[in-house]
């Protein structure tokens, strides 16, 4: 079963799924990072939506996903948004892999908990590259590998149950992958379990 097919299987309680760690973690990384962002931002990866909250009212944000489930939840969302007269959010079905939008379009892009699951992240990372203007800025919230060998066995275990149910690979290096499509690292933060959880900036 492909990754999309196994997002469009769960997109129906995928946000009761992962309400825990909504709760304690993270909507608060999410406001943090996000709440700030202006002029033209593209989400890659937008899910059910739940980062669209938390954008400035003032932003103009597209958001794509390759899974129809998981989008229909997020109009969902911009649909209620809208009917309080709040946000401009354009939302389209893409593969991050192959971005349909001109060179040099968007402010920010902004990945959260994305990168673990498309089949080939740096190839992605590069067309997030492409479509930033040079001015732009990378804005990730990601999980990956832990450089602490007791925590990184912990997800070599974990990760085969993960892959198998929504296609989440735990053990992608992902600053590296960041840095081989090109961007320039400018911040890197760690979130939580030591390093597994960071917020990362970079610029294009």
């Amino acid at each position: 079963m492909s990754v999309v097919s196994k997002y469009d299987r769960i997109s129906a309680i995928y946000d009761l799924l992962e309400l825990p760690v909504e709760v304690f973690l993270y909507g608060g990384w999410r406001e943090e990072a996000l709440s700030k962002l202006k002029g033209r931002v593209l989400e890659v990866g937008v899910g059910t939506g739940r980062n669209l909250k938390y954008y400035p009212s003032g932003a103009l944000v597209t958001g794509i996903d390759n899974s129809e489930g998981m989008l229909e939840k997020a109009r969902e969302k911009v649909k209620g948004m809208q009917n309080r007269g709040m946000k401009n959010v354009t939302l389209f079905l893409m593969d991050a892999e192959h971005m349909e939008f001109p060179d040099n379009t968007f402010d920010y892009v902004v990945i959260t908990f994305v990168l673990c699951s498309i089949p080939d992240p740096v190839k992605a990372l590069k067309e997030m590259r492409r479509v930033l203007k040079p001015s732009g800025e990378l804005v990730a919230l990601e999980h990956m590998r832990s450089k602490n060998s007791f925590i990184a066995r912990i997800e070599d275990l974990i990760n085969p149950i993960m892959f198998f149910f929504i296609g989440d690979d735990m053990t992608r290096n992902t600053v590296e992958n960041i840095k081989k499509a090109g961007f320039t690292i400018t911040e890197e933060k760690n979130l939580a379990f030591k390093d597994v959880f960071k917020k990362i900036r970079a610029k294009p």
